[in-house]
């Protein structure tokens, strides 16, 4: 699992050093990770063969020709760059998916169980805020689900 929050910085080569605690955890045939452009956020999303697979399987569902179908093989496949390891456990980012989420120089790697994302460190500030936020309101809605069912309606 892809787990915390780790600020980096990217070299002039936009190389960046992936946690030894992800590294390991994609650790198999392929000494690499997967990276495409996030569908659900302004970041990049990483991880092993798993969430390749992951991905493989949710595209497959689909009939062939279904506009989510392409939308999914256009965004994940088609963006997606298969990033090997050097021998320092450095990663290239290539330079048109940097630019697209103004990766340059700090930047925030957050694990995210079975996937990560790599965020400008300003970006993911903000985000992680309206996130915590989401958080906070999703679970004070689910408590109150949770006790209007166990005592019958009543709040």
């Amino acid at each position: 699992m892809f787990l915390s929050t780790f600020e980096k910085q990217l070299d002039s080569k936009r190389r960046i050093v992936v946690p030894q605690e992800f590294r390991a955890a994609v650790s198999g045939p392929f000494d690499g990770i997967f990276c495409f452009p996030s569908i659900e956020a302004d970041c990049l999303e990483a991880g092993g063969k798993a969430l390749f697979d992951r991905y493989q399987a949710v595209i497959e569902e689909m009939p062939f020709g279904d506009p989510t179908r392409t939308a999914l093989e256009t965004v994940v496949l088609g963006g997606m760059a298969r990033l090997t390891f050097d021998t320092a456990g450095r990663i290239t980012l290539p330079d048109h998916l940097c630019d697209m989420f103004g990766l340059a120089d700090s930047v925030a790697v957050v694990g995210m169980g079975e996937r990560f994302q790599i965020w400008s460190r300003e970006a993911f500030q903000a985000h992680r805020a309206q996130q915590r936020d989401l958080a906070r309101e999703g679970l004070a809605a689910l408590r109150a689900q949770q006790r209007a069912a166990k005592f019958g309606g009543a709040s």
